[in-house]
Order: structure tokens, then sequence, then C-alpha cells
């Protein structure tokens, strides 16, 4: 099985971490993220990556090689610009001629990508994308009225959102609406799609998952390395 892990960011919101080490390269406990989200993949049964690449992407092309270290075949695929977020996909897309992976790379997660696979695999659909419920606590109690009368207080009630959570499978067919070499965002691609009345598969992720897009996350991420994702 092929993947693709889009290693191309600026990491501008990890600054000063991004500013000589590009963000899939960052350290996570003795490991960079994009290794563990390799050896994440090599577990779930993928033998074929690529690296989508763009900021700083010789250093990136030097720490990984051909993969034959971590086990696995590496391939990377360089940006010549900025091509967003499914745009990389349309420069290598006559290696993806079967249903394939995409990992944004700044995620951790402990979810087994052979679910998603199982799930989407006999759907009529050519995208899958994985969610993520958000549940973010509001600082102030709210307050319920009728004219001037208060009659309830909910104290400190919980937002709850689904949130595109970086992980998507595609079918190959979905080439004929991705533009060749042009920035091309997963948004505008479920936009278009939706106006197509082409369908779209949801999938919810209820294992561990981290978004690494700011500092507090990178913090967060060194502090559950060793209980989630440490070897040994």
């Amino acid at each position: 099985m092929k993947a693709v892990i889009l290693a191309g960011g600026l990491g501008t919101r990890l600054k000063p971490f991004t500013e000589i080490i590009p963000k899939p390269l960052l350290p996570i406990g003795e490991k960079s993220v994009l290794q563990i989200q390799i050896e994440h993949l090599k577990e779930s049964g993928f033998n074929e990556i690529f690296l989508a690449t763009n900021y700083k992407s010789d250093y990136i092309s030097n720490f990984f090689g051909d993969g034959s270290r971590f086990g696995i075949k590496l391939k990377i695929s360089k940006e010549e610009k900025p091509l967003g977020t499914v745009g990389p996909l349309s420069i290598i897309k006559n290696e993806l001629y079967k249903p394939f992976l995409v990992i944004n790379g700044d995620v951790l997660t402990l979810f087994d990508y052979r679910k998603l696979i199982e799930f989407s695999a006999n759907k009529d659909t050519l995208l899958t994308v994985c969610t993520k419920e958000i549940i973010t606590p509001f600082e102030f109690g709210d307050i319920v009225f009728e004219g001037d009368f208060v009659i309830k207080i909910e104290e400190k009630p919980k937002f709850r959102n689904h949130i595109l959570a970086g992980i998507y499978f595609f079918k190959p067919e979905i080439f004929n609406y991705i533009p060749y070499n042009e920035y091309y965002g997963i948004d505008t691609l479920i936009k278009n799609m939706l106006d197509k009345n082409l369908k779209i598969l949801k999938y919810e992720i209820k294992e561990y998952w981290l978004d690494i897009g700011r500092v507090d996350d990178y913090r967060e991420a060194q502090e559950i390395y060793r209980k989630h994702f440490h070897k040994g």
C-alpha cells in the first residue's frame, strides 16, 4: 500500500524552532515527527511512502534517504513552488494509480490506518476525510434569560466541533478533479466536489490525535511521547 506524507509546510506558527529545522524533522523524544509517522505507517502495513516536500527539502532527503534503514521504501517529491495540501499529489499522480493514503506531516496519532482503508475501499466515493471531535471549554458561565429575568445558568459549557484531522483516503480517479502543478487545498477540493454532487465519506478518529501546529502543541507532543509513542 502507498501513502503520501505532506511534509512541505513552512511551520510558520512554530517559529523559532522551524527557522533552522523543517517542521517534520522537529524532535519528539528521541525521534522526529516524520520518523514516528513513517514507523506507524509501516506497522499499519504500508510498504511505500512518498514524502511531498518543499521547505528545506534537502534536510528531509538527507535524513531519510531511500528509507532502507527504516525497512520501508521512501521516495522524495519536491515542489518547485508551494502547492497547498492537494496540489503536491498531482506531480506524482503517475505513481498513485491505486487507492492511497494522505497524511499531513504535523499529525501524531495512534489511529490504525487499516480501519480507514477497510471502511472506504468498497464505497462508491473517491475521497474519505478523517475527522476528530474537539471539545473546547468556555471560560465563562452561560446565562439564559427571558426578558429581564434570569431563568438558567450553565457553568462553563463546552463547545463541540468536528474538524478535518489531516488524514485522507483517495482513489486515483480523484485526479480528474485536481489541477496539475497548481496550488490547490483540501478545502477547495471538498467544496468543488460537493458542488458537483460527488459523495465524500467521513470517518471519525476515536484514538489519540494531535496536530502539532503551534508551540503549545509541540510542548504537548513532548509530554505525551513516552506515554504513547516510545517503543521499549
